[in-house]
C-alpha cells in the first residue's frame, strides 16, 4: 500500500471511530508498527489528526483534565439532558435497587421517577436530599466531599459499596469513547463509578453529544461495560454502536 492510501485510510478510521490504537492499525493495513507510527507521526505534524499514547484521535477529539462547576455545568445541552434524564427515570421498575451517579443530568431524573417502591444509594448529597423530599428511600455514601461536583468520593466509599448489589445504575461520564471508555478528570471519583459499576446488573451511562469523542485523565469503565443514553448524536461510528441507544 502507498504511503498516500495508508494516510486515506488511516484518516477514515479515525473518522469513523474517533481514536484508533496502532495495533488496529497494523491489523487494518497490513503494515508494521515502525510504519504505523511514522505515519501517525506525519500526519499529526501535519495537523490532521492528534497523536497519542498507543495510538491517535481525531483532532477535533478533546482531552479534559478537570471538572466544571456544578452550576455551570447544569445550563449546559439542559434540553437534551432532560431527554435523556426522562427515558433513563422511565427504565427503573417498582421493586429495583438502584445507584444513582452524582451529575446533572442523574440528578434531573428525579424530577421523572413514577414508581414509589424504589431504593436507591447514591454518592451526590444533592441528589439524596431530593430523592428524600420525594419520599424515597435513600441511603448515601460516606467519604471525601468533592465540592467541585458535589460528590462523595474516595476509598471510603468504594468501600461501602462493596455491600451492595444494585438491578440498576446510572452514572454521569465526562468523555465516551470506543477505544478509551468513559472517563472522568479525577482518579478518586472514578475509584467510586468503576466500583459501583462492578456492583450492579444493569448499567447505563447518560450522555448528551458534547460527551463523544472526549477523553478524560481516568478512564472508569470500557465502552462495552454500560449502556449508553444520549440524544440528537449524528457521528457514524457511536450510532452503529449496538449498546448506544438514542432517545
Amino acid at each position: 500500500m502507498l504511503t498516500e492510501e495508508r494516510f486515506a485510510k488511516i484518516l477514515s478510521i479515525l473518522e469513523s471511530m474517533g481514536s484508533v490504537t496502532v495495533q488496529q492499525l497494523m491489523t487494518e493495513l497490513g503494515a508494521s508498527e515502525s510504519t504505523i507510527r511514522r505515519d501517525l507521526n506525519t500526519l499529526d505534524a501535519e495537523g490532521k489528526l492528534t497523536k497519542v499514547h498507543g495510538g491517535a484521535i481525531l483532532k477535533h477529539s478533546m482531552y479534559s483534565t478537570r471538572d466544571d462547576e456544578v452550576i455551570t455545568r447544569k445550563e449546559k445541552n439542559k434540553e437534551a439532558k432532560i431527554k435523556i434524564a426522562r427515558y433513563a427515570a422511565s427504565l427503573i421498575e417498582q421493586g429495583d435497587f438502584v445507584y444513582l451517579d452524582a451529575g446533572t443530568t442523574t440528578e434531573l431524573m428525579i424530577d421523572y421517577m413514577e414508581h414509589k417502591q424504589i431504593t436507591f444509594v447514591t454518592n451526590a448529597i444533592t441528589h439524596a436530599k431530593k430523592l428524600a423530599e420525594r419520599g424515597f428511600t435513600v441511603y448515601l455514601l460516606g467519604g471525601e466531599f468533592k465540592a467541585v461536583t458535589e460528590a462523595i468520593v474516595g476509598e471510603e466509599a468504594v468501600l461501602t459499596l462493596e455491600k451492595y448489589n444494585f438491578t440498576k445504575g446510572f452514572w454521569g461520564t465526562n468523555g465516551v469513547s470506543i477505544q478509551k471508555g468513559f472517563s472522568t478528570p479525577e482518579v478518586k471519583e472514578a475509584m467510586v463509578k468503576r466500583k459501583a459499576m462492578e456492583c450492579c446488573r444493569e448499567c447505563y451511562i447518560l450522555a448528551d453529544e458534547s460527551k463523544f469523542n472526549q477523553i478524560s485523565s481516568v478512564t472508569f469503565a470500557g465502552f462495552e461495560a454500560a449502556t449508553v443514553l444520549t440524544t440528537g448524536l449524528e457521528q457514524p461510528a457511536f450510532r452503529n454502536e449496538g449498546n448506544v441507544i438514542q432517545i
